[in-house]
């Protein structure tokens, strides 16, 4: 009879994430393909039983564990890899990869988890990007901010763009396409040689001095801009949570440090109604410093309007727009 019970709560449990994960699919399927989505979010720990993050990238997915460290997966897994067969009929089972999403230690934000190089070519709309599903934690492109990246094409007219920690670049190439002259600032070799991938990728051309690839940490390049006079009609500012990389002089935590990364941005940062700087964090409760910033800028929290129809989760990040007063 204990036999038969667990037999039937497994049944169960499979039914229940298979249920979940094609509800969710059915509604953002026709939006996926009448946008040109490949990439897009289908599961976010909808069910407290089961605390995934699942994403769909063309016929591939990435399922990342959220749960507590000693939560043992192994059978929920099975479950959820058995869900996504049914709906998506998967005949690779490689195509479906589990990761293990920790808290960050402070060390690099995106350590290497394999060597494989294995990539793949997605489409957003007009954009196309590159992607590694295997090699790292995350995947190269953050699917949170696809409107902002939409946005981004919208105003990129004629403007120049500063891409502060700007990983892959993906921002940019939206930037650039849009007609925009963007300079791409990160700390990692290997991001800013994925990011010339996506430029490549799209067509922009590179053997010109319109774009820019800048190996630095970003509070010493707002100093050295600042001290050259440069200058910039939009800054897209997406910092990490906190980092204590080997390659900085010293740590970095955004609660505490973001009024002055905010102040050295804005002090690069051309005045007009159009031009702005987009401050993005990711940390879970973060709290802006409005009384001091407000006392001299201009602050929008645009949060709301900035998250993706696929993500169920709000509070993904939160997005500001901040320009001179």
């Amino acid at each position: 009879m204990q036999e038969l019970n667990e037999t039937q709560a497994a049944a169960d449990h499979s039914k229940m994430i298979k249920n979940r994960i094609g509800k969710n699919w059915k509604k953002i399927k026709k939006q996926t393909t009448k946008n040109n989505w490949e990439a897009v979010r289908i599961y976010d720990r909808d069910i407290p039983e089961y605390p995934y993050i699942i994403e769909k990238y063309k016929d591939h997915f990435v399922v990342w564990e959220k749960g507590k460290d000693n939560y043992d997966y192994r059978e929920r897994n099975q479950f959820v890899h058995q869900a996504l067969n049914n709906i998506f009929e998967i005949s690779d089972p490689q195509k479906i990869i589990f990761k293990k999403r920790q808290k960050q230690k402070g060390v690099d934000q995106y350590e290497r988890l394999d060597a494989t190089n294995d990539s793949l070519i997605i489409q957003e709309g007009s954009f196309s990007f590159k992607i590694n599903i295997k090699d790292f934690l995350d995947t190269g492109l953050y699917l949170n901010h696809r409107p902002l990246r939409s946005l981004i094409h919208n105003l990129g007219s004629k403007k120049s763009f500063l891409n502060l920690f700007s990983y892959t670049s993906s921002m940019s190439v939206a930037a650039a396409l849009g007609g925009a002259k963007t300079t791409n600032v990160d700390l990692s070799n290997t991001y800013l040689n994925w990011s010339q991938d996506n430029f490549k990728l799209n067509g922009i051309p590179l053997d010109t001095e319109q774009h820019s690839f800048v190996r630095e940490t970003v509070p010493l390049y707002l100093k050295k801009a600042k001290d050259r006079g440069d200058s910039f009609d939009l800054i897209y500012c997406d910092p990490p949570t906190f980092s204590n990389s080997k390659k900085m002089d010293l740590s970095f935590d955004v609660q505490e440090d973001h009024t002055s990364l905010i102040d050295g941005c804005m002090s690069l940062l051309n005045e007009g109604d159009q031009n702005a700087l987009y401050f993005s964090c990711h940390k879970k409760g973060f709290k802006i410093d409005i009384n001091s910033l407000q006392e001299k800028y201009k602050i929008e929290d645009i949060t709301a309007s900035s998250v993706p129809t696929d993500f169920r989760n709000k509070k993904i990040h939160f997005l500001f727009k901040i320009q001179h007063r």
